[in-house]
């Protein structure tokens, strides 16, 4: 019987929630308030029991089988990111890369507009998913955010808004490339 407590005490993950963040947890929703601002998620779907005493935050499994093991470890590095989204943001670095025909890149409200992409009159558009900031500078357009699934998502809708097809694009270069992830 002693032996089962430990190994449902060590399955368990307790963290501190570090100072300078507000943290409240209801309806299997977490949310987090830092300096940069506010993130919420929804935990109701991931196979874990999530519980909030004051600054600690307390995950365990629903079972001890290595899948809901696993599933505990997501939740505890998905709740990391939005620690680290709301004290320091995140920050995508994409690169316009072409050969002939200059692209040009605005923003236009919630969407990116890839323009002359190979000399196409229409404008390619992909959308800003969330709260994301963006910034054009020359060749690089800077996608910064305190959610790490916002920011990924919009630097990838921008990727794929460019891609080249029925052509070989070992030789057809053209198009927007993220060449750095970082944490600020």
């Amino acid at each position: 019987m002693s032996t089962e407590i430990k190994k449902e005490e060590q399955m368990q993950l307790i963290f501190e929630v570090p100072e300078g963040i507000e943290v409240r947890f209801s309806d299997n929703i977490l949310y987090l308030k830092g300096p940069l601002g506010e993130i919420k998620r929804d935990f109701s779907k991931i196979r874990s029991n999530i519980s909030l005493v004051g600054k600690i935050i307390t995950i365990t499994p629903f079972s001890s089988r290595k899948r809901n093991r696993s599933i505990t470890n997501t939740s505890r590095s998905l709740i990391r990111n939005m620690i680290n989204g709301v004290t320091k943001g995140f920050t995508y670095k994409l690169k316009v890369a072409y050969a002939h025909f200059p692209i040009t890149v605005k923003i236009k409200g919630k969407e990116v507009h890839v323009e002359n992409f190979y000399g196409e009159r229409a404008p390619r558009i992909s959308k800003i998913v969330g709260d994301c900031k963006l910034e054009v500078q020359e060749d690089d357009v800077i996608v910064r955010g305190i959610s790490l699934d916002d920011v990924g998502q919009t630097a990838a809708n921008i990727e794929q808004a460019t891609t080249v097809k029925r052509k070989d694009q070992r030789v057809f270069l053209d198009g927007v490339y993220i060449y750095e992830k970082s944490r600020d």
